[in-house]
């Protein structure tokens, strides 16, 4: 039997999930109603609002699905309740960059990410070099935007 991949999430993430699950759901009967709608009109081969919200319809179908398999996977971390000398994921970690500027991350999983609020995945190349490592540490990666090289400086779990 296979197994299934558990994914790792912060609290927050789950609940905007299941908030964003809730929101298609509740969109599903307007659709519904929409598709009727336009079915009255008549000739369903050249109606534009009958193709556009059986369109809607599946897109929303498939965001559902999706969703729903997130959430049956979530494995729910509170970074608070762990500790340590390593990074790993929930981890905020204040690394020195070339410049000697520090910057701040924390480290999430792959649908929370959002590196302008200093939130990276694990799954990214910045967030694969920094697992496993210490304070005091230095990592060279590669990212978009060039090579860079950091110093671990300080690893918090809050």
């Amino acid at each position: 039997m296979a197994s299934v991949e558990k994914l790792p999430m912060l609290a927050e993430g789950y609940e905007r999930l299941i908030a964003e699950l809730k929101a298609f759901r509740e969109e599903r009967p307007l659709i519904v109603d929409a598709i009727e709608e336009a079915r009255a009109h008549g000739d369903l081969s050249e109606n534009a609002e009958y193709h556009a919200a059986k369109e809607r319809q599946g897109q929303v179908e498939a965001s559902i699905g999706d969703i729903e398999d997130r959430v049956s996977r979530a494995q729910i971390i509170d970074p608070t309740t762990l500790s340590g000398d390593k990074i790993i994921f929930g981890a905020t970690v204040t690394l020195l960059d070339d410049d000697e500027k520090p910057v701040r991350y924390q480290i999430v999983g792959p649908y929370e990410a959002d590196a302008k609020v200093g939130r990276i995945s694990y799954a990214s190349p910045l967030g694969r070099a920094l697992i496993s490592r210490k304070v005091n540490d230095e990592i060279e990666v590669t990212v978009p935007a060039g090579d860079r090289s950091y110093l671990v400086q300080k690893i918090e779990f809050i």
